[in-house]
């Protein structure tokens, strides 16, 4: 296992001493299960579409459905 030094704030360094206290644990075990959970989590979100990122505005715009379909909007269509 390898070792790492990290800065914290003082509060986050007070928050992971308690939780240890109270588990009886080690900072270290904290901390490696804290990252360990972040990581697993960010992994399980996954890329998004970007429909998944913008699906709260699909199809709130109104207008003709398929522009391609009329043939009056092609008119000027790559002049």
């Amino acid at each position: 296992m390898k070792t790492i030094a990290i800065k914290l704030p003082d509060h986050l360094l007070s928050e992971i001493q308690n939780s240890a206290a109270q588990r009886g644990e080690t900072r270290s075990q904290i901390m490696r299960e804290a990252l360990e959970l972040y990581l697993k989590k960010d992994k399980s979100e996954g890329i998004k579409s970007c429909l998944d990122l913008v699906r709260d505005l699909a199809g709130c715009v109104q207008g003709p459905p398929d522009l391609s379909t009329n043939k009056a909007h092609m008119d000027e269509y790559g002049r």
